[in-house]
């Protein structure tokens, strides 16, 4: 899982370099980092390297980067990239902009301590002209993943629900804004038995089409194992929902879940998590706490069992679920 989690980091840090967003690159990076391949005139520090991407992004008006290829071990990730962007904009090693097409291929070695990046080794072939050729497999790239993208968002839309409910005495509000073009999380309501109603929040690793057909998939075994118990409680339906995900999911992939069952009528709350972010339960006396529960999550191991908690809610109570990013709305 942790070489998983630092591919994914060095992939979140090439992506946000692309962009040219300085700040998503710096809080990915140790404070200590060390460049150990600059330029003349570069610092080998945190700040020279984001100086370095911050005028390569003065020089092009675009700039694709795609891993061809992505290792890891221990707390090494080795990344084979192709970098291409149009010099348009400022000078660039000494050439001045007319609009052309430039490419490179190199390898990155990323060192990651403490969840940051700590280190980078770089060697690059350097810029050369885009042939005619390498353009127009680039256009059919881009265009296969703008493809796989509106599959994506499609399978993704028809998984959430279309309404909420709503519930006499309380109040609930949803927001979903995936922070790329298409994410893994996802978001439920389920009207059980006893007018009882099941809140779900949850993200699927991966991005694409994988991750999306990976969320439908878990959405439906949770509406599903929710429908089929008589009384279902937070626990067993996690503890149902891992048994059937486990041998039917992809490799390297898994599905973090928190689901919370409301009684309306007494205000009590049960929950249960399979590794999700903690839910924040906001007091009407100020105060503020986090919803604890253990467990693995869901579609990593057989056999697991999941923590079951329960706290009682009043007016002027109210809860966040949130998946692994918040912002502005």
């Amino acid at each position: 899982m942790l070489v998983e989690v630092n591919k994914a980091l060095v992939r979140h840090f090439f992506e946000a370099q692309a962009k040219g967003d300085l700040d998503a690159m710096r809080e990915m990076m140790a404070p200590d980092f060390v460049d150990h391949t600059v330029l003349p005139g570069q610092e080998p520090t945190r700040e020279g390297y984001l100086r370095g991407v911050a005028e390569d992004r003065a020089a092009f008006s675009d700039i694709r980067l795609i891993i061809e290829e992505q290792v890891a071990e221990g707390e090494k990730v080795i990344s084979r990239l192709t970098v291409c962007g149009t010099h348009d904009r400022a000078e660039f090693m000494g050439a001045a902009p007319v609009g052309t097409e430039l490419l490179s291929t190199g390898i990155a070695i990323h060192r990651i301590s403490g969840g940051k990046i700590a280190e980078e080794w770089a060697i690059s072939l350097g810029p050369q002209k885009l042939t005619q050729a390498r353009l127009e497999q680039e256009i059919r790239e881009r265009e296969r993943v703008e493809q796989e993208l509106r599959v994506a968002r499609s399978i993704q839309q028809a998984s959430l629900p279309k309404e909420v409910p709503t519930l006499e005495g309380w109040q609930i509000t949803q927001h979903y804004q995936p922070a790329r073009e298409v994410g893994g999380d996802f978001y439920d309501f389920q009207l059980l038995s006893e007018g009882r109603l099941a809140v779900v929040v949850g993200d699927a690793t991966g991005k694409g089409v994988p991750a999306a057909l990976v969320m439908s998939t878990t959405c439906g075994m949770l509406r599903a194992v929710s429908q089929a118990l008589d009384s279902p409680s937070p626990g067993v339906v996690l503890e149902r929902v891992n048994e059937a995900l486990y041998p039917n999911i992809p490799p390297n992939m898994f599905v973090t879940c928190f689901y919370a069952i409301l009684e309306p009528q007494s205000g009590y709350l049960s929950y249960a998590n399979a590794g999700h972010n903690l839910p924040c339960c906001r007091r009407h006396e100020g105060t503020a706490t986090e919803l604890w529960a253990r467990g693995m999550p869901l579609g990593l191991m057989s056999g697991m069992s999941y923590e079951e908690k329960k706290t009682g809610l009043v007016s002027g109570d109210s809860i966040l679920f949130y998946s692994d990013g918040l912002g502005p709305v």
